[in-house]
């Protein structure tokens, strides 16, 4: 796999204005609105349950998926959002990265069964074009997920751009088997937004008594009739649909309904698939072949996805330090800002520095005054120490420069710290120190990671206040 960046045209996206859109959850049957609005770059796709005290945030991944019966439900912070799939599909085919969804409900509104009212609602509220770049991930091997139980087949296979076949085969004298393709994610709109949800009609008594579709509607599901029903069973969803004039056409649908595609099952089966991959969280390239997906599956394989580009991302993300080049700050410079002095200064020079991540270097020598009680003869510097390297190289980022004024950094908190291997006399700590958030009333959140040269180190989030010091 490769790690490229996007045409240098191509920028991350979000939505211009606010738009509102209402409706029922198709499983719970309760009206819902969400707000759709413009986020930051980098900050992806987040519901809000703005209906939930202290209104917590679920963030569109496939780590918070905790359950795809019918459905793709995601759960974070004790916050559940349902059957967010339609909605995800139409943001990835419209090009938008990052929004932030408010929810009063529990569950995404079912609409016509379909993306395109979402697709119309995101053509409304217009698309704003941010500073960030996109950044995609180059398939080189075929990623393959496979269910026996289901006879599910899902690959990704290597390819310029995001290209999608499908197959469904349920084995239904009605269906049939029917494929559908997406050569490319900009056709979404034009042949895939349109597809609606569909079932068959010997499902709609189980889905009932397991309290599902609460919200279904024969005018926005497609109801396939591919085996012998009674007049009975006819009325009695008849009366579930408060609907009295229930009834099978030739073609094997309730209703007559009319399908927009001869093989809108296909598609519609593709349009999810979009919208499950979406979960990854990262943008890729590459050609997914679909054989009898659904949502279980359909989260499984973007797990596999997910997982096989955070192991490479890794190494993508090493800092590229080269000894011949000269720092940016060296350790007079560095004397100006930090209040640290020997034997804790723990940086020695800095490559690079932003407003948003730092570089910089420490250099590991047999000489440094912990290896003296710390496990003589077999030199390990202190993993509480390597944190320190790293805070240090937070304070170079966070602290205000060009004034005279002081500052001192103090630690608040440190989460999700790792250690993967042992630094010992003779290596070079590459640090990298990365905002996750704005600093806010002296308040640092940063990630930071340490690189002993290609292989990670060590890792962990830290948070810190910055203070200035009292003039003498």
């Amino acid at each position: 796999m490769e790690f490229t960046k996007a045409n240098e045209a191509e920028f991350q996206q979000t939505i211009n204005q606010e738009i509102d859109i209402s409706g029922v959850g198709i499983h719970s049957g309760k009206a819902v609105t969400i707000r759709l609005k413009p986020a930051d770059g980098n900050t992806g796709i987040n519901f809000q349950r703005v209906d939930l005290e202290g209104k917590p945030v679920v963030k569109a991944d496939v780590d918070n998926v905790v359950e795809t019966n019918r459905s793709t439900t995601i759960e974070a912070n004790g916050a559940r959002v349902n059957t967010i799939e339609h909605l995800m599909a139409a943001l990835v085919g419209m090009g938008i990265d990052n929004v932030l969804i408010e929810i009063d409900g529990e569950e995404i509104p079912i609409l016509d069964g379909s993306s395109q009212p979402y697709v119309e609602a995101l053509e409304k509220a217009g698309v704003k074009t941010l500073k960030e770049k996109k950044i995609y991930y180059e398939l080189q091997d075929n990623i393959v997920f496979v269910d026996e139980d289901k006879k599910v087949e899902m690959v990704a296979l290597p390819y310029h751009s995001y290209r999608i076949n499908t197959l469904i085969d349920f084995n239904s004298p009605v269906l049939g088997t029917q494929h559908a393709d997406l050569k490319n994610i900009k056709d979404f709109k034009e042949n895939i937004a349109c597809s609606r949800t569909f079932c068959f009609f010997h499902e709609l008594e189980w889905l009932l008594e397991n309290n599902l579709i609460k919200g279904g509607d024969i005018n926005n599901a497609i109801v396939v009739v591919d085996k012998p029903v009674t007049e009975d069973q006819v009325a009695r969803i008849s009366k579930v649909f408060h609907k009295s004039d229930v009834k099978v056409n030739s073609e094997g649908v309730l209703n007559n309904l009319k399908l927009r595609y001869p093989n809108e099952p296909a598609r519609h089966k593709l349009l999810d698939v979009v919208g499950d991959l979406a979960l990854v969280g990262f943008n890729f390239h590459g050609h997914i072949i679909a054989n009898r997906p659904g949502h279980s599956s359909n989260v499984k394989f973007a797990k596999k996805i997910k997982e096989h580009i955070k192991k490479i991302k890794i190494t993508l993300d090493v800092p590229k330090y080269d000894a011949t080049q000269p720092s940016l700050l060296d350790i007079h410079a560095i004397e100006k800002i930090l209040p640290h002095r020997y034997p804790f200064l723990m940086v020695d020079k800095v490559m690079e520095l932003t407003d948003k991540h730092v570089i910089a270097i420490k250099n590991v020598t047999y000489n440094e005054p912990f290896f003296q009680g710390h496990f003589p003869g077999n030199c390990v510097m202190p993993g509480v120490l390597q944190v320190e390297a790293l805070a240090q190289a937070g304070g170079l980022l966070a602290i205000p420069k060009d004034t005279d004024d002081h500052y001192d950094t103090y630690f608040l908190k440190i989460e999700n710290c790792k250690f993967k291997q042992k630094v010992v006399p003779g290596d070079t700590l590459i640090l990298k120190m990365e905002l996750i958030s704005p600093i806010r009333r002296g308040i640092v959140e940063m990630k930071g990671t340490i690189f002993v040269g290609d292989k990670l180190a060590t890792e962990a989030v830290l948070v810190a206040q910055i203070v200035k010091r009292p003039k003498a």
